[in-house]
């Protein structure tokens, strides 16, 4: 095959409580995490929910240690899965390119040229295709292959999801039977599935089928489980007053405790690695309500990190995906039935869901500006005071 290659994707985390605020001011500069209907708004935007925002998240950060564990983690992900792929006589060099803090995707990427590698898998470590996670990554990667000649040059191939691999259903029915087993009444244990949310508009008029996948996921998982147990699937997360997937996880916590449930094990559905949203948004926050309700016996399915059976069914799916015809990023980004990435096409006027994601947007700029002249005192209201005296 040549000099073969694989790609990891991932999101990326802050290394240290420095690094929070340019974190999440690239993050918020993609448009793929918040849509606007004005392209010049996004960095000036992102400035400023990232200024906002940085001093809170410190302090999460701050309770899980000082920084995210995701980097270490891809990487030892990464050693891993070369091992098991050398052990298959595959002699395959893994690369980790992350999509808003180092090691950045076009750090990856120069790497990648370097070696010059013959054939290379696109593999992002989301199991469920969302346009804000993996086709994020994808639509940067298809512009960094536009830009450069040399590029084209490499045979690669994209993997766009794979929640329904059976390794993975194996590895996480495995992991939440551990969990169970160290219960006194493992089958009274309500399993309850957290993912991450996306807002609702991606689905309903950006046709994302994130849901479609989490939702068949989780059913899936449970199917290879086969316990009696009752099983909850909501959403985690959630930023602005935009209507996000639901059920959220804490009203549906809460719905729980008032149904009796007294014993909760909660597996991070999303989630293939422990980050910001495993320890401290799950361990800590909903821990928190969990309590509160009346929950005490709560219970977290750890995230599968270098599970053995996850890492070998990733090496299954590199091998699999170099030896099938190739996926380029115009299939995924550009399908038939296209999934609407950002910008958007067209205005709808009317009573339609266009009309209303952008009305949620308007509101979403209305509420962060009010936000930021309560806690900076200037802005247009400070303006009208002052004329008026």
């Amino acid at each position: 095959m040549g000099r073969v290659g694989v790609l990891l994707l991932n999101l990326g985390g802050p290394d240290k409580l420095e690094d929070v605020r340019p974190f999440l001011y690239n993050l918020f500069s993609d448009p793929e995490i918040i849509r606007l209907p004005f392209p010049w708004l996004q960095k000036p935007l992102a400035w400023l929910i990232s200024s906002l925002r940085a001093e809170t998240s410190q302090n999460n950060y701050r309770e899980i240690g000082g920084g995210s564990p995701l980097r270490q983690i891809t990487e030892e992900q990464a050693i891993a899965l070369e091992n098991c792929l050398r052990e298959q006589g595959c002699d395959t060099r893994v690369y980790i390119g992350m999509r808003y803090w180092h090691p950045f995707t076009e750090e990856a990427i120069e790497c990648i040229q370097r070696d010059r590698l013959d054939k290379l898998v696109i593999l992002p470590l989301y199991p469920q295709f969302s346009i804000s996670t993996s086709g994020s990554s994808f639509r940067l990667l298809e512009r960094i292959w536009d830009e450069d000649p040399s590029l084209q040059q490499i045979d690669y191939t994209v993997v766009s999801s794979w929640y329904d691999r059976p390794g993975y259903l194996r590895a996480m029915a495995d992991s939440i039977a551990q969990e169970l087993d160290r219960l006194p009444n493992p089958d009274r244990a309500h399993i309850f599935f957290s993912a991450h949310g996306v807002p609702q508009s991606y689905v309903d008029e950006a046709g994302d089928p994130y849901q479609e996948e989490i939702e068949a996921c989780t059913k899936a998982i449970i199917q290879t489980l086969d316990r009696p147990n009752d099983y909850t699937l909501a959403y985690q997360s959630r930023v602005g007053p935009v209507e996000w997937l639901q059920p959220y996880t804490e009203d549906a916590i809460v719905e729980l405790a008032e149904k009796g449930v007294d014993t909760l094990v909660v597996v991070p559905i999303s989630f293939v690695s422990e980050h910001i949203e495993t320890l401290q948004e799950i361990d800590m926050e909903y821990r928190e309500v969990a309590e509160e309700a009346g929950i005490h016996n709560f219970h977290r399915v750890p995230a599968l990190n270098t599970h053995p059976v996850f890492i070998e069914d990733l090496a299954d799916l590199t091998l699999e995906s170099l030896n099938s015809p190739s996926v380029k990023f115009d299939s995924i980004i550009h399908p038939p039935k296209k999934t609407k990435f950002y910008p958007p096409e067209r205005w709808e006027w009317g009573l339609t869901l266009s009309a209303e994601m952008w009305n949620g947007r308007l509101a979403m700029l209305g509420f962060l500006a009010l936000m930021a002249e309560l806690l900076t005192g200037y802005g247009p209201l400070h303006m009208v005071g002052i004329l008026s005296n």
